[in-house]
């Protein structure tokens, strides 16, 4: 038993030079990335994969100005309201539908929609980015973590300590550098919707070339840029023992274009 429908959110945008997304990269060069999020339709429920940014950090000057204190990134919300709430209305769910998330990792593109699911579902992440994120030191909000997101007594975490199936057919598999619990997945799709599936790297390779060209990513923790291709090769190996693609985590062509498939596979 396997998926049976997949949704592509599109949970804001991301300004900023390519080099945060390629190594080497010229910082001149800028891209405006999607910020995404995926709902699966699983034997236990819908399940949401990552849930975009903490509106309340983008609206609030104060707070804007501490959390996004760089010129250099320009995040940028797609309407007025709460981003999850509106994405999940325009393909007829409610927040309410949501079983259970799980989180690639903590940055603030990624985790800032927590605050919909606090004592309501499970959490699954990575315990060792979990850690990280927890640590009492300045470093991870250095690092695009925002602890207000995410240090919340009401969350349930399922905490994983490596490769885990976290529903019926998904998999999550540990790829971390991007952060040091980052986690990509594995989708499988029922039979009964004709089979298949996606690797869905996430921040392991935000763009088509970190996957096709094998380029280290921009943005790592606790490892050297030649240290985030190997991730990207294992994704790679396992999409081609099963004859699925691999899709990047950010990319401003690749995003759009699954949005449209898979919206034409389940006739959303």
């Amino acid at each position: 038993m396997g998926v049976r429908r997949i949704i592509a959110l599109t949970l804001g945008w991301e300004d900023l030079p390519k080099s945060a997304s390629v190594h080497g990269a010229s910082r001149a060069e800028r891209v405006r990335e999607p910020v995404p999020g995926l709902l699966l339709e699983t034997d236990d429920g819908w399940l949401l994969l990552d849930t975009g940014f903490n509106t309340a950090l983008l609206r609030d000057p104060a707070l804007r100005r501490r959390f996004y204190p760089s010129p250099n990134y320009q995040p940028e919300l797609p309407g007025p309201g709460e981003p999850l709430e509106e994405a999940l209305a325009a393909v007829g769910v409610d927040l309410a539908d949501v079983t259970a998330v799980a989180l690639s990792h903590l940055h603030v593109d990624h985790a800032g929609g927590l605050k919909h699911f606090a004592g309501r579902v499970p959490v699954h992440i990575q315990k060792t980015e979990l850690a990280y994120g927890l640590s009492n030191h300045p470093e991870p909000e250095h690092h695009s973590m925002a602890r207000i997101d995410y240090d919340d007594p009401r969350i349930d975490w399922r905490q994983a300590d490596g490769d885990v199936e976290i529903a019926p057919g998904v998999t999550a598999l540990l790829t971390a550098g991007h952060t040091p619990g980052h986690q990509s997945f594995v989708v499988d799709l029922d039979p009964a919707v004709g089979g298949g599936g996606y690797v869905f790297a996430c921040d392991a390779a935000d763009l088509t070339e970190n996957i096709t060209e094998e380029r280290p990513i921009g943005a790592f923790i606790g490892v050297t840029a030649d240290q985030t291709v190997p991730p990207i090769r294992r994704l790679k190996e396992i999409a081609a023992r099963r004859g699925y693609p691999v899709i990047p985590g950010h990319d401003p062509v690749a995003w759009p274009t699954l949005t449209t498939e898979l919206a034409t596979r389940f006739r959303l």
